[in-house]
């Protein structure tokens, strides 16, 4: 049965410069700009975190898009989810995604995650520091927004689920009118010949709001979710917050329940250390190794078993957020540990 459920990670297409960043951050600023400044901030803690076998790469070489494919494809991944900004018809780090989709290559399937919030300097030590809002209009701008996506969800690597295309909201609490934004999308999907939106919602479990109830297909839980309620910390601390993935693994599984009116995707996610971006704003998982990660995705397909109803999706946060140390992209401490943990985890499977 597990072999069915399709293991998709996210993607951020945030590696290479923009007008926009450069004239927030400076000129060429990217993700590695964070990553390589990044420093350890308490005894033991292992930064910076470099990447071996890619290098410092820029998205937009296609020979980088296509090798992350291989990688990706090697360790038994079904599909990249590409987090998608788009601001009142403004897209921005949209190009490797577009790069990807007018080129047909490479041809390793893909959904979009709607990143629907506004950027603001908060990770940066600048929280008031708007820089571009998430507004949300109504019906023509869902249309405007869903027009610019069919050439993706036409494509033939698209990921659906019952010939529908999947598209993951980030924040499905932010948009107003949420369930006029999900029909409209659903109708003009039937308009253009798809049998409507597989709408997944990530589930952010500090808010009382649940997707299930608001015409969402499906929700997100995240295994182990780095912001914990329970893991509130003292903030006038000059250090960031730690916890131990070995604990974590041990008391903190989070175990979903299954919903009958809908899906539930678990989200495995394999190490996290924001403080290259956030210092001592962050959260810091200690001893994050493959492992632990593979003993994660173990405790994953027991609970998979215990239900009735597997799910049809697994996914993993994030293939490569390196300045939030959120990565399965071969790293220079541990290589390809986290990918070969997916590999042994599918195998097995």
């Amino acid at each position: 049965m597990h072999h069915f459920m399709k293991t998709i990670a996210f993607y951020l297409p945030q590696y290479h410069p923009t007008p926009e960043n450069s004239r927030w951050w400076g000129d060429g600023f990217t993700e590695w700009t964070n990553v390589t400044k990044a420093k350890p901030l308490f005894v033991d803690h292992y930064q910076p975190q470099l990447p071996r076998d890619l290098g410092f790469y820029d998205l937009r070489m296609p020979e980088i898009r296509q090798r992350q494919a291989d990688l990706a494809s090697a360790a038994g991944l079904d599909a990249f989810c590409y987090y998608h900004y788009w601001f009142n018809g403004r897209q921005i780090l949209e190009r490797p995604f577009s790069e990807t989709l007018w080129s047909g290559s490479p041809k390793f399937p893909f959904c979009i995650c709607w990143a629907n919030e506004s950027w603001t300097g908060i990770w940066h030590g600048a929280p008031d520091r708007l820089l571009i809002k998430q507004d949300y209009g109504g019906v023509e701008e869902y249309t405007c927004h869903f027009n610019a996506l069919l050439p993706a969800f036409l494509d033939d690597r698209y990921l659906t689920l019952e010939d529908k295309p999947i598209v993951v909201i980030w924040r499905p609490f932010d948009i107003p009118e949420g369930k006029q934004f999900l029909q409209t999308w659903r109708t003009l999907a039937k308009r253009n010949g798809l049998p409507g939106i597989h709408f997944v919602a990530f589930r952010h479990f500090a808010l009382s709001y649940q997707p299930l109830d608001h015409g969402y297909d499906a929700e997100i839980h995240l295994l182990m979710p780095p912001r914990r309620n329970n893991l509130e910390q003292d903030r006038s601390s000059p250090l960031p917050a730690v916890y131990d993935m070995r604990e974590l693994i041990k008391h903190d599984f989070f175990t979903p329940k299954q919903r009958s009116n809908g899906q539930i995707y678990p989200c495995s996610i394999p190490n996290w250390d924001n403080t290259p971006r956030s210092g001592s704003n962050g959260i810091v998982f200690q001893n994050a190794t493959p492992d632990l990660f593979l003993e994660q995705l173990n405790a994953m397909q027991r609970w998979i078993d215990q239900g009735s109803v597997p799910p049809s999706l697994h996914f993993v946060k994030s293939w490569n957020e390196w300045a939030e140390g959120n990565f399965l992209e071969p790293d220079q401490r541990y290589g390809h540990g986290f990918l070969n943990a997916i590999h042994s985890y599918k195998r097995n499977t």
